[in-house]
């Protein structure tokens, strides 16, 4: 059995100090993963149902064969590891403000090991999502690049921000600025830690030619309570 508590990593962070550390839970026997910024839980390996959503939903959503995409947000990589799972996929770029997570990933300490950093389609960027959202593209090799898919699983919820230096790209204007990143019938992604906002939904539309929202069930694995999350879909217009 591994050892009941362990933090594998600490450093500071321009937005907090970031953690990374593994817990056994002795009820089921399993070793759970947790990133922390500050007191906040980022993510957690015993809650992974919307982040492989957003990945699986985001990419099947899309029209086509050979897809570039973008994921905001790394993590423990659940999302980015969905989106490697559709064989069409050619090109995943994975942005992350948080370099220390791109290095649990290439060093293999987590879950998954090495499975999305090594995949040969896969490129990991440290840099702001969303300042390269407001700019020029999420690419520094092709600017203006643009994506069959955007999935972004960052803040906790739309209204519910990590840092509020994210809060504009959530409104019209900054919806409308990432979306000249995403080709004629892409499909913009959002994961969110609530249940749906149909204030959410009514923003998208003023941006995006048709959306909807996929509700994400599932049970605490050790209380059996209920959660409800949501993976919000939009598709930008056909030329």
């Amino acid at each position: 059995m591994s050892r009941l508590f362990e933090e594998l990593d600490y450093c500071p962070t321009p937005i907090g100090p970031l953690s990374l550390r593994r817990r056994h839970d002795p009820a089921l026997n399993i070793d759970v993963y947790e990133i922390m910024l500050g007191d906040e839980y980022l993510m957690t390996s015993l809650f992974t149902d919307s982040e492989v959503a957003l990945g699986a939903q985001g990419t099947a959503a899309c029209k086509g064969e050979k897809l570039d995409i973008v994921v905001g947000g790394l993590g423990l990589g659940y999302t980015a590891e969905a989106v490697l799972k559709n064989e069409n996929v050619a090109n995943l770029l994975v942005v992350d403000y948080l370099a220390p997570v791109i290095e649990w990933h290439k060093s293999g300490i987590l879950p998954m090991g090495r499975r999305v950093s090594g995949d040969t389609r896969t490129r990991l960027i440290a840099g702001d999502f969303f300042a390269m959202a407001a700019g020029n593209g999420f690419d520094p090799e092709q600017l203006n690049r643009r994506f069959d898919a955007i999935l972004a699983d960052i803040d906790h919820a739309p209204d519910n921000l990590l840092d509020d230096r994210s809060d504009s790209f959530y409104q019209p204007e900054g919806l409308r600025a990432l979306s000249r990143h995403i080709k004629p019938g892409g499909i913009f992604g959002l994961w969110s830690n609530d249940a749906t906002d149909q204030r959410f939904v009514d923003r998208l539309s003023t941006v995006f030619a048709s959306v909807w929202a996929e509700p994400v069930h599932f049970s605490n694995k050790v209380t059996g309570q209920a959660f409800e999350q949501t993976v919000y879909l939009a598709r930008t217009a056909a030329e």
